[in-house]
């Protein structure tokens, strides 16, 4: 009877210490949400992959998807997560302006189609001037507009900008009243169905502007580099599952395309729109040249002109950008960085 009472008492010591070992692990919020570049975050979630390379670092990390895309981001700047996938305007925009120091540890990808300016009977931009268009006001869909009015020596001031729930936005294409759309996919394909519908500016006419990026916050990840590793490897990982042809590769982009509600035709043909960085490689072929800066500045001279860098703000500048190129913006302020720290890492074979 003692015996079994001693057994007992050591198998329940065992067990709280296991429970507390698991608990003294450092763990780790990133929120995400439905865009083809980065279903590979919940693809690896599901899969093991993030478990595995958390695993390895002794951290625990947790990908939550959020619904709605602006919501992530506001809970990201609240404090309600490490890290949370974004553009680089809404980087900008909402954490960096609102004071929180952010780092974009993963630039995944670029849209190279995936957003686009659709009209109805008409195929270029020019036949924009004078009407309305609809699109989420204040988005990336926004700056696309602008770029492509700029580019076509015109601006906002030609056209009416009518703010559209992306939730309503091919509904709405649908009927007579709206003659132009911007948007992004799976909206954009399903908006393109409608008959006598041009695309007349993709945004593959602006490459590398609108970046589809994972942000962390900048102190936890200097605090913890780990979770910088471990997030790194997870990512090229899953990249390298799903390229190609492979029986595996397409197992991997049809569980993406489902969970984002489409199959694997409809899937790869998002990706088709979208400038995938295949390898750390590649990503540092493009972060290491002075095309983010550029770009940032851009996005930060648009964004200061629509009164998205807050009432406070005197230029486009009051935001420091950090980038591997060099700086841009208030260096006394830089609130968001772009790394290639952990990158390197991966293209070494260092993680």
């Amino acid at each position: 009877m003692i015996k079994a009472c001693t057994r007992l008492l050591l198998l329940c010591s065992l067990a709280l210490f296991s429970v507390n070992a698991l608990a003294a692990k450092p763990t780790f919020k990133i929120c995400w949400s439905v865009y083809a570049g980065w279903m590979p975050w919940d693809y690896a979630q599901q899969n093991g992959i993030v478990k595995k390379w958390a695993d390895k670092y002794g951290i625990n990390i947790q990908f939550v998807q959020v619904n709605d895309y602006i919501e992530s981001v506001n809970q990201y700047t609240s404090g309600g997560f490490d890290g949370c996938t974004m553009t680089n305007m809404d980087a900008l925009t909402i954490p960096a302006s609102g004071g929180v120091d952010s780092t974009a540890l993963i630039v995944g990808d670029y849209s190279n189609g995936n957003d686009g300016i659709l009209v109805k009977g008409a195929d270029s931009v020019a036949s924009l001037k004078g009407k309305s268009i609809n699109l989420v006001e204040l988005s990336v869909s926004h700056y696309l507009l602008a770029r492509a009015l700029d580019k076509s020596g015109m601006s906002e001031k030609d056209v009416k900008v009518v703010n559209t729930s992306d939730a309503d936005l091919v509904a709405a294409f649908s009927t007579p009243d709206v003659h132009a759309i911007v948007t992004w996919n799976p909206l954009l394909a399903e908006a393109k169905k409608q008959p006598d519908s041009h695309l007349v500016f993709p945004s593959a006419q602006i490459p590398g502007e609108i970046l589809d990026l994972l942000v962390v916050n900048t102190d936890t990840l200097k605090k913890y580099p780990e979770l910088g590793k471990a997030l790194t490897g997870a990512w090229y990982e899953t990249l390298k599952t799903m390229s190609g042809n492979s029986p595996e590769a397409k197992k991997a982009r049809t569980q993406m395309g489902a969970a984002s509600g489409t199959d694997l035709a409809g899937f790869d043909q998002q990706l088709a729109a979208t400038h995938l960085f295949s390898d750390a490689k590649l990503t540092l072929d493009f972060i290491d040249t002075p095309q983010i800066k550029t770009t940032m500045q851009q996005v930060a001279e648009f964004c200061f002109k629509h009164g998205l860098l807050g009432d406070a703000a005197t230029g486009p500048d009051v935001v420091g950008v950090e980038t591997p190129a060099g700086n841009w913006g208030n260096a006394a302020n830089i609130k968001l960085r772009f790394t290639d720290q952990f990158t390197k890492l991966a293209a070494a074979n260092q993680l």
